[in-house]
């Protein structure tokens, strides 16, 4: 990828060669892209980028939702996404492929950003919480390679290539006990919000598409006000620091993760599930954290963790859980 974006910086951005290293300090091995690498050797508009994004996210979320809950099952969906725009939302595109009831609720989330997974999971609780046995649908599908831009010589967009990439990720909510795999117990979602931050993440927009705002003072902004804001997470769901077996975060890169472990007095490489989904897919924004979840799962990880993401606005966005073992 670092070779290929040389040939489409290279000549354009006359700071490329020092930037391209973070093609190396990324640490990321593969991502994956709705489009293929050719692509991005033509100058595209927004009606380009959108129109792949119409196309391609039908399939993505067919893929992900109909390996998560059988579509006559389901009584809410929720979807998770800030890199294209759809309206009719998702759910309506895919409604006759999928078989929902003709009753289902709707309730699309943009925005968000890279915290969207866990504002989505923490929506989706309050669903499932607020009517008896309802199974809430939640689907996160982002298709950051869409935004990749060449055309604006700034800094974040050749940061932006280097780090993001394109997924999709799907969760099955119910107030129900189910009888298989671990039993994961979703708490009450937290927030934390900081004034004056408009200008550290999100997307500017113009005719062209949506230009990443990425800015380089992240790492230092979590060193220095990530502890209070989680400190603010455990008190309101009446937490510890000492009572946390394993917290579960966003990992936006390889130096906002080695900032959280500081900020939290972690181990330093504690984050072990957080830096190897960022090796094996890059910053997939909303559904990164999901990914890290799926892999504290799938390795026997248990007890009580706290999700986190940060997102544009600037938020932290919190979700505690409780993981044991299956019922059954």
């Amino acid at each position: 990828m670092r070779a290929r974006a040389g040939i489409i910086f290279g000549d354009k951005h006359p700071q490329f060669d020092r930037l391209s290293k973070s093609f190396v300090s990324a640490s990321i091995d593969r991502r994956y892209s709705v489009v293929p690498i050719d692509w991005f050797h033509e100058p595209h508009v927004w009606v380009d980028r959108n129109t792949v994004f119409m196309t391609d996210v039908k399939a993505m979320f067919l893929d992900a939702a109909g390996a998560a809950l059988r579509a006559d099952q389901v009584d809410w969906v929720v979807t998770v996404s800030s890199t294209g725009i759809a309206t009719p939302t998702l759910k309506a595109q895919v409604f006759s492929y999928m078989g929902f009831r003709d009753y289902i609720m709707r309730v699309p989330l943009f925005g968000l950003g890279c915290a969207g997974g866990v504002s989505g999971l923490s929506i989706a609780r309050t669903l499932t919480n607020g009517q008896s046995g309802a199974k809430v649908l939640l689907v996160v599908i982002e298709t950051c390679s869409l935004s990749f831009r060449a055309d604006r010589l700034q800094k974040a967009d050749i940061i932006a290539t280097a780090l993001f990439g394109d997924g999709t990720a799907a969760a099955c909510l119910s107030s129900e006990t189910q009888n298989n795999g671990p039993l994961v117990e979703l708490g009450q979602g937290h927030q934390k919000i900081w004034p004056d931050t408009l200008g550290i993440m999100g997307w500017d927009v113009d005719e062209a598409g949506f230009g990443v705002v990425f800015d380089r003072s992240i790492p230092t902004f979590v060193s220095e006000e990530f502890a209070v804001a989680t400190q603010g997470a455990l008190d309101s769901a009446s937490l510890s620091h000492i009572k946390i077996d394993r917290y579960v975060f966003h990992p936006g890169g390889a130096k906002v993760v080695e900032a959280i472990e500081d900020a939290l007095h972690l181990e330093q490489g504690s984050l072990d599930a957080e830096r190897e989904t960022l090796r094996e897919a890059g910053n997939m924004s909303a559904l990164t954290v999901m990914s890290v979840m799926k892999f504290v799962l799938a390795n026997g990880h248990s007890g009580q963790m706290m999700g986190c993401a940060l997102g544009p606005g600037f938020t932290a966005s919190f979700l505690p859980f409780h993981v044991s073992e299956g019922v059954g």
